[in-house]
């Protein structure tokens, strides 16, 4: 084994057979961590999404904010119903984009399927984003280097992934199981902080009043405004769906399970801590204000106590899972771009199921992207907040129109069809509002990287459509008949060129030998060489007077190509191969050089025939 492939293993794992597949699904208790992670880190930063626009409105509209969260929780239990529908019919996988595709046409398959993938790579750079920021919470030293551990982050969950399903879930159990009890505890903390009438005091220097005074319309549009931005809450319910294939066995009764139980505990901690925050009066800051901390982590310290063994642990198990929740992405990501280029609307590469049986070069590309986007940012989640949901809620409306199509194909009678009929004009709704509520903040960005998906999408499905069509064999096609002729080209005579000749000679008859000579001593010594060797083969000595050795070996094969059209000239380059790999930088390989030129010329072919240096 070569010395990059002993790396390969220790980072990546040994190869996994195909037969040991089923080995690598998960039951419920880990595709929780892997599939759930994003939905339920939202708690950590959804609150404070949507106190950045209560606090504008003055103290008496911070007590808007658990309504707020209850009302989220009741369009969350919509859009879960909806998919539980959508797991038992398409239980091969797919989600949004194969329930949309088959059920209102290809082109709306694919703004579900383009929403997805924006949303995924948008999961990744806002989960890490935060998690940075929980970790700066902690250190507040380290914020002038926000970018460098997002992107580190990225990197080392993307390894993991490259490790397989099932050690990515063994890793992502403990961090995530840590969170939803440490916030359970935080939450019950404050109920019990809160009977016996402890409170904290409001920080009236970070409210604002720029909606202060206002009345109807005018209001309803601000708690609309609210309501919207912590829509971040619902991102990753799909993800599950999405992922159907990655469950142990009956897949679509434990995936099913395992989105009951995510919507369970999101429900809970989400309006459990949404009510603590309200309560204890906690605010957002302001990003680059020193000593930044999340509302979470203000919460955190208020009801444990600044410096206590609770508040670290909190912060930890929060940065983690934030950081873990990008693994969602990685989970869903790389399926979703294999059913996309199975259909031929992305690169067929992205099919290619690796070693550790993932799909590999899907979650090299989301990483890239992912780090990408946190530089763009600078690893401000309030920069990217405004741009995730509004992907996310367009694949929730397009899944749930989708299943009312599947019910209306299926012919049958049920009222499941209207719950998806109703939560399908309510996330419409919330898509037109995000849309435009957050408008100015970029939202419009979102629009403009899905309408460039769309347009590259249905170009690469063009491209292989038109490949299909030329390479489709027809019934008038036949076998052609075809020469070659053989350019052997010879630098000098070793024992590498005798094997050349052997090869030459073997198919066809029709070989020359070409040596490119820079003087007129190299010339006469390979003749003598050629001579001596006594092979039937002509040598034709090429002169370079502006010393190429590239140059007059094209001009030779153009030669050939023009003397003979329809025979195939193949160009045998010998190589020695040394013992170790470093001892292949002291040796030059025309091979590489002579592919690129003549890569243009139809009927040539570039071979090397290599004589192994024990």
């Amino acid at each position: 084994m070569s010395t990059l492939g002993r790396i390969k293993h220790i980072l990546f794992g040994r190869p996994i057979h195909s037969k040991l597949a089923h080995h690598e699904r998960l039951a419920v208790l880990l595709a929780l961590p892997v599939f759930a992670s994003d939905a339920l880190s939202s708690t950590a930063y959804a609150g404070e999404e949507i106190l950045l626009v209560l606090r504008t409105g003055g103290s008496s509209s911070l007590s808007l904010l658990t309504p707020i969260a209850v009302a989220l929780v009741l369009l969350l239990w919509t859009v879960v119903f909806s998919y539980y529908q959508t797991i038992h019919a398409y239980p091969q996988g797919g989600g949004s984009y194969r329930v949309s595709s088959e059920n209102l046409g290809p082109f709306w398959g694919l703004m579900a399927g383009g929403a997805l993938l924006i949303g995924y790579v948008l999961t990744v750079a806002v989960s890490v984003a935060a998690g940075a920021a929980a970790i700066i919470a902690m250190l507040p030293m380290l914020q002038p280097y926000a970018v460098l551990i997002a992107s580190a982050s990225v990197a080392l969950i993307a390894t993991i992934n490259l490790r397989g399903a099932r050690e990515s879930g063994l890793v992502f159990a403990v961090p995530t199981y840590s969170f939803v009890l440490l916030l359970l505890v935080l939450t019950g903390t404050g109920a019990v902080l809160a009977a016996s009438g402890h409170t904290e005091p409001l920080d009236n220097s970070r409210l604002g009043s720029g909606a202060e005074g206002l009345v109807g319309l005018a209001y309803l549009f601000f708690i609309v405004k609210a309501f919207v931005a912590g829509c971040t809450a619902l991102t990753g319910t799909e993800a599950i769906a999405d992922g159907v294939l990655a469950f142990k066995a009956p897949e679509a009764k434990n995936a099913a399970h395992t989105l009951v139980l995510m919507a369970a505990l999101l429900s809970i901690l989400f309006v459990g801590t949404s009510w603590c925050l309200q309560y204890f009066h906690i605010l957002p800051m302001d990003f680059s204000e020193p000593g930044y901390r999340p509302v979470m982590a203000q919460l955190a310290a208020a009801l444990f106590g600044d410096n206590s063994v609770f508040f670290y642990l909190t912060q930890a198990a929060t940065a983690l899972i934030l950081f873990l929740a990008a693994n969602t992405g990685f989970a869903d990501f790389p399926r979703l771009s294999m059913f996309m280029a199975r259909d031929g609307y992305l690169p067929r590469q992205l099919t290619s199921l690796g070693d550790r049986l993932v799909y590999q070069n899907g979650i090299l590309t989301l990483a890239v992207l992912s780090v990408g986007l946190l530089a763009l940012k600078n690893a401000n989640t309030h920069g990217l907040i405004p741009l995730y949901a509004i992907g996310v809620f367009l694949s929730f409306t397009l899944s749930q129109s989708g299943m009312v199509g599947w019910w209306l194909k299926s012919k049958r009678r049920s009222w499941k069809k209207w719950v998806s009929f109703g939560g399908a004009l309510v996330t419409a709704t919330v898509t037109v509002m995000l849309l435009v509520g957050r408008w100015s903040e970029g939202s419009w960005i979102t629009l403009v990287a899905l309408a460039v998906c769309l347009a590259f999408f249905l170009r690469i499905k063009r491209h292989y459509d038109w490949l299909a069509k030329k390479l489709n064999v027809e019934e008038r096609d036949r076998i052609p008949k075809s020469k070659t002729i053989v350019l052997l080209l010879v630098p000098r005579l070793h024992k590498g060129i005798l094997e050349a000749i052997s090869y030459a000679q073997a198919l066809t008859k029709d070989c020359r030998a070409v040596h490119v000579t820079l003087d007129e001593r190299s010339a006469k010594r390979i003749r003598d060489d050629w001579i001596r060797v006594g092979t039937q083969i002509p040598l034709v000595i090429l002169e370079s007077p502006f010393r190429s050795l590239v140059e007059p070996i094209i001009e030779y094969v153009d030669q050939a190509i023009a003397e003979n059209p329809g025979n195939t000239v193949t160009v045998i380059v010998p190589q020695a191969i040394p013992k170790y790999a470093w001892q292949g930088l002291l040796h030059s390989n025309i091979a590489t050089v002579l592919k690129k030129r003549l890569a243009s010329r139809k009927n040539v072919v570039i071979t090397n025939v290599r004589y192994f240096l024990e």
